[in-house]
């Protein structure tokens, strides 16, 4: 049995990997009404809370070794405090199951649970393109094998101000939807027969999606329907996506693409760019944050 645990912003998260099948167990932190975020002293607090209540939901048994992301990023000064709680936990832990403790970063966890979920573990050993699309991280990453961090992922593309997760927030706190958005603004979308004409706005092979958030309060200060505003933002979205991977494919050929991160979870985004590049997408529980990368990591490692 090998145990991953991860302490994102949003989401307080343990899993299991166990004979090839993952066992997760999560809960979302608690945003309040109106609110487009959580403090990290907030955060850090919930995470306390949630941990034992998650692992009072799980049978150990025969652990071998223990996974942890410390850090949002496998980069120099990539600090969170709320990944703190995790750590803590995972040491303490694995110190009484008597396991190894393995370290990895946020991003890795991602990337690895969705190549778990599209059945794509064999890519660690060779090169390919990784999104990783959330409410903090708007980025394309050229993902290579290393030996200390099985994989090593450097930036190609981003977003230069929002994040995708950002803009889709705002736009639905600015509805009145609660935070995270991300589903609900995926449900309101698909009840629009809107069409937009969108161009992004792009440098080289990075977007900005500042736009997106003040396009979205004019259209909702002229009352227009919450679904064709949903539509507008996902399809803004989308399009800086697709336009962010073609430059990639163009200056770095026509690799495996996989995607992770929340935002990675919507309809819209996830038909567009499978039927267009034949990317891999994980299941969305395997998308949204989650400690089984972190679990895959320490079994791959102990191995």
């Amino acid at each position: 049995m090998f145990v991953g645990f991860d302490t994102s912003n949003y989401t307080t998260s343990l899993a299991v990997y166990d004979k090839n099948v993952i066992t997760q167990h999560k809960k979302m932190l608690s945003v309040k009404d109106g609110e487009r975020g959580l403090r990290q002293s907030d955060a850090v607090f919930q995470h306390t809370v949630n941990m034992p209540e998650l692992l009072s939901q799980q049978v150990f048994s025969d652990v071998k070794a223990v996974g942890v992301s410390d850090r949002p990023r496998n980069v120099e000064g990539s600090y969170m405090p709320c990944f703190t709680v995790g750590v803590n936990t995972a040491v303490a832990f694995s110190k009484a199951a008597g396991a190894t403790l393995y370290r990895t970063s946020h991003q890795v966890g991602h990337i690895l649970a969705a190549l778990y979920s599209s059945e794509k573990l064999s890519l660690i050993n060779e090169r390919f393109i990784a999104f990783h699309l959330s409410g903090g991280t708007t980025e394309a990453l050229i993902v290579t094998p290393h030996r200390e961090e099985l994989v090593r992922a450097e930036i190609v593309a981003e977003s230069l101000d929002l994040k995708a997760g950002q803009a889709i927030d705002r736009a639905g706190v600015m509805m009145g939807e609660h935070f995270p958005c991300g589903k609900r603004l995926d449900e309101m979308a698909q009840n629009s027969n809107r069409e937009f004409k969108i161009k992004p706005s792009m440098k080289g092979s990075d977007c900005s999606l500042s736009g997106v958030e003040n396009k979205a309060k004019e259209m909702l200060s002229r009352g227009e329907p919450h679904e064709d505003i949903s539509k507008f933002v996902l399809s803004y979205v989308t399009e800086a996506v697709d336009a962010m991977l073609a430059a990639v494919i163009s200056e770095y050929g026509n690799l495996p693409v996989i995607f992770s991160g929340g935002v990675s979870s919507n309809t819209m985004l996830r038909n567009r760019i499978t039927d267009k590049y034949g990317a891999y997408f994980a299941n969305p529980d395997f998308s949204l944050d989650n400690a089984a990368g972190t679990a895959i990591f320490a079994q791959l490692k102990h191995n």
